[in-house]
């Protein structure tokens, strides 16, 4: 496994072996975010309208933005005609008649960061998070990580233990969102990888152990001083990052 790092632009139709994911800032000017309302649907236009505080309105509609203009790219449509809908779990997918194209995708934020991922006829999960020291990290991993993964993050050096533990939590986080259960599938029951600089790795999974052969993880660098992992269902992939999209900017 390699580190996917932002390379070349990989805009153009998305080919069944590939993964395209990009990152956006979420802060922008009043002016920029206004340009972007255009590409909601209504009813995002109005629950825009319904937050409280402008920051969070403001960044809810360059998150939905970012996201509308990528599918568009992959579609060859309007950002504000794509149809989306809601799974059981509160994933959001495309609605008919754009399903019909196999298109798949995921979008986590932190903060004033969106990260955001497409697939063709694969599921595919991203989580992003930023680094920082947690006055209650061994309490946390106490709780949701696995006692392989807690032993490998007692074995870090102390300076290294928050990366490792995000490491872990986005890794962890982007294999039950692209198995599409969220939080119902209990986070203790699989191991992935965690040690910094080491690459990601599903390694096991309680009641299914070919799950690893079947799932590819990779650590992203979408901005300095934070993490994110992509997971993606069959290992013959490729992974490319996409400059944020234009109509987005």
């Amino acid at each position: 496994m390699t580190t996917a790092r932002p390379s070349d632009r990989s805009r153009g139709p998305l080919l069944a072996t590939q993964v395209r994911w990009w990152c956006a800032s979420l802060d922008l000017e009043a002016q920029a975010v206004d340009r972007l309302v255009r590409h909601l649907s209504v009813d995002e236009r109005d629950r825009a309208a319904r937050f409280h505080f402008r920051r969070d309105a403001s960044r809810f509609v360059v998150s939905r933005a970012a996201l509308r203009i990528g599918l568009a790219d992959c579609l060859g449509v309007e950002p504000g005609l794509i149809g989306l809908r809601y799974g059981p779990h509160g994933k959001p997918e495309l609605a008919p008649p754009f399903d019909r194209f196999g298109l798949r995708f995921n979008v986590s934020h932190s903060e004033s960061l969106g990260l955001y991922a497409v697939t063709r006829d694969r599921r595919v999960g991203v989580d992003i998070e930023r680094i920082r020291p947690l006055p209650d990290l061994d309490e946390i991993a106490e709780r949701v990580f696995s006692p392989e993964e807690r032993l490998a993050l007692r074995r870090l050096p102390p300076a290294r233990r928050p990366e490792g533990f995000f490491n872990c939590w986005t890794r962890k986080e982007a294999y039950v969102k692209a198995i599409g259960s969220g939080l119902a599938h209990p986070l203790t029951r699989f191991t992935v990888s965690l040690a910094p600089g080491a690459p990601a790795r599903l390694e096991h999974v309680d009641d299914d152990p070919d799950a690893p052969e079947r799932w590819r993880l990779e650590t992203l660098v979408p901005d300095p001083g934070h993490v994110a992992a992509i997971a993606v269902e069959g290992l013959t992939t490729q992974i490319a990052w996409d400059s944020p999209p234009e109509r987005a900017a």
